[in-house]
């Protein structure tokens, strides 16, 4: 397979593309070297990136060589927000974007792809797999900064528990901890201190 270029971020810095707010429509380089932030450094140049057309419709901007997909900042929200995660949690992630797309939110959301899973239609990660997200406040392509970054992870675990991890279900920002533990979303989640950043997309 023909290996993905990814567009440097030194690069991206001297197109002197101005700092970009919600609604306004984003260059698809801007929006792969942006996304891959979210990724860790060593792996970011193999990553697929899913972002968004002139329409704001969903889309893959680059296809990649490695196991991980980045999810573009949506384009028509206040803050900036990215996220990576392993290509086993596709199916799980793309009916949350189809149900958010078709009005269902919130409880009713996350208890729909649980059933789903549970039923056997969804499929769900065999072994751990990995979400890293990124936020903050705005993102300047011009210096490929972002204003209040904050990063944490999750590592989805269907099905686990305390006592099949040992972790804690208190959430922390020191140690790891599980959430929605014994459900088919279980995840352990590492959330260091907080100094900024946006909201929950995944």
């Amino acid at each position: 397979m023909k290996k993905a270029a990814l567009v440097p971020l030194s690069a991206l810095a001297m197109t002197g593309l101005p700092a970009w707010s919600a609604g306004q429509a984003v260059p698809a380089e801007a929006q792969i070297a942006a996304a891959s932030l979210a990724a860790p450094a060593d792996r970011r140049e193999g990553v697929t990136v899913l972002g968004y057309d002139a329409t704001g419709k969903l889309v893959m901007l680059r296809r990649g060589t490695n196991d991980l997909i980045c999810l573009a900042d949506d384009p028509g929200r206040e803050g900036f927000e990215t996220a990576c995660y392993h290509e086993s949690l596709e199916p799980f992630m793309a009916r949350g974007r189809e149900l958010t797309a078709a009005g269902v939110t919130g409880q009713e959301r996350v208890q729909t792809r649980y059933r789903e899973a549970e039923a056997g239609t969804l499929k769900m990660p065999e072994r751990p797999a990995i979400l890293y997200v990124l936020t903050g406040a705005s993102f300047d392509p011009a210096t490929a900064t972002v204003a209040n970054e904050y990063r944490r992870s999750t590592i989805y675990v269907p099905y686990a528990t305390p006592e099949s991890t040992g972790l804690s279900t208190g959430a922390s920002e020191t140690d790891p901890w599980i959430m929605f533990p014994g459900t088919p979303g279980a995840h352990i989640m590492i959330t260091p201190s907080r100094r900024g950043g946006g909201g929950e997309r995944p």
